[in-house]
């Protein structure tokens, strides 16, 4: 075999590793998504106390941003992503046997540190490997991301269709995702670690990006409380079996996950601009339409259009913010992702807090408002040149 037949073998190899742990982090993440319902059942929680559980994980992902950057300065990516792995199979287990509030705010909190972990090691290799080919694959990574993410619903669907516990599917799933860590991780690159760089821990947008920043907070705050909240909204105000809740959620991520693999096209044909105005348009229609008509054929059908509406809003946000003249292509996105973070830290515990002092229905009704506020930032987003239109899309792992 000659010797660049062996670098496309090496490199194949590399990015189908790749690719299993973008799996991993997906599926983990929606496995636990997809049982929210029985847990709240099982633990008698009111939303309130819901929307209070759910504030752990953001809240433990963000606390880990800065541990990871040094842990990624010290060790290899390869060796923060199998812990981060290890871990997030673990911690999915303990979540399965937690018997009361606390316990379940206190594993959560480390669910999220590890799904910090998770991503952005997965993201420093996922970079590597892109540095091997001369196409964009960045995008296949994050649409395989979402399509584990899907995979993790509809197993959950079927767990609640023949009413499997909780308990025996987290263990079933992190015994599977812990056997793929052990197989895959020889496979994935062993690069050296990233020097540490002298900046702040969180750093805010300038006035160029604040737009931006607005945008992507209202994105991922609608994304989030869609993961934490589309099937408790179908029980408490659809009236639906839990099995067709579980599919509410499904069909969430079937519909975000397409979203992903056709965004790139899309921009190309439409431009960012008019894509990210349809997709604020289509966030704050079908969550209104869900609100309007809590049926399930329509509110299915709302929360298709809102899959759709928040698939690619942040990467084509990123992709704009990066062309930044004021700051770094780096440190831009970095005050993005501190501002949208929030979004997705802060927003999803308040559906809980509302819902619980008047209705689900109202807290997805204010939820549809980011949307609208989507539609108005866009439309004032002054494009400095054609290149920012034609910007490539990379879709960021959530």
């Amino acid at each position: 075999m000659d010797e660049q037949a062996i670098n496309i073998k090496t490199s194949l190899q590399y990015r189908i590793a790749c690719a299993i742990f973008y799996f991993i982090s997906g599926f983990g993440y929606s496995t636990w998504a997809s049982r929210i319902p029985t847990i709240k059942h099982q633990l008698n929680l009111n939303e309130a106390q819901l929307g209070t559980v759910l504030f752990a994980l953001p809240v433990g992902l963000m606390l880990t941003m800065p541990v990871t950057n040094v842990l990624l300065s010290k060790y290899t990516s390869r060796s923060v992503m199998l812990f981060g792995s290890v871990f997030l199979c673990v911690l999915l287990v303990l979540i399965g046997i937690t018997s009361n509030m606390w316990q379940l705010i206190v594993v959560l909190f480390f669910f999220g540190s590890a799904r910090n972990l998770m991503t952005l090691s997965i993201n420093t290799q996922g970079v590597a490997v892109q540095q091997l080919y001369s196409k964009s694959i960045m995008a296949t990574f994050h649409g395989i991301w979402s399509l584990a993410g899907f995979a993790g619903a509809a197993v959950g669907y079927l767990m609640v269709s023949f009413n499997v516990g909780v308990q025996y599917h987290f263990l079933f799933v992190g015994i599977a995702l812990f056997v793929m860590t052990f197989y895959f991780i020889k496979d994935t690159i062993d690069q050296k670690p990233i020097p540490q760089s002298r900046k702040p821990i969180f750093s805010l947008p300038d006035k160029y990006l604040i737009k931006f920043s607005l945008i992507c907070f209202a994105s991922m705050a609608c994304e989030n409380a869609m993961y934490d909240w589309s099937a408790i909204y179908f029980q408490k105000a659809v009236h639906a079996e839990k099995a067709t809740a579980t599919a509410a959620f499904v069909v969430y991520m079937v519909a975000m996950t397409t979203g992903r693999f056709v965004g790139d096209r899309l921009v190309t044909r439409l431009g960012i601009k008019t894509v990210l105005r349809f997709s604020g348009i289509f966030i704050f229609c079908g969550l209104l339409l869900a609100v309007m008509l809590p049926y399930p054929i329509t509110a299915m059908l709302g929360f298709i259009l809102v899959g759709l509406g928040v698939s690619c809003v942040v990467p084509m946000i990123f992709s704009l913010a990066g062309k930044s003249k004021t700051m770094s292509s780096s440190s831009a996105l970095a005050s993005i992702s501190t501002i949208g973070y929030t979004g997705f830290l802060l927003v999803p515990p308040f559906v809980g807090y509302i819902a619980h002092a008047s209705s689900i229905r109202w807290s997805f009704g204010i939820i549809a408002l980011f949307g609208a506020m989507i539609v108005l930032l866009v439309s004032k987003i002054k494009e400095d040149s054609r290149q920012q239109e034609e910007a490539t899309v990379v879709l960021p792992e959530n």
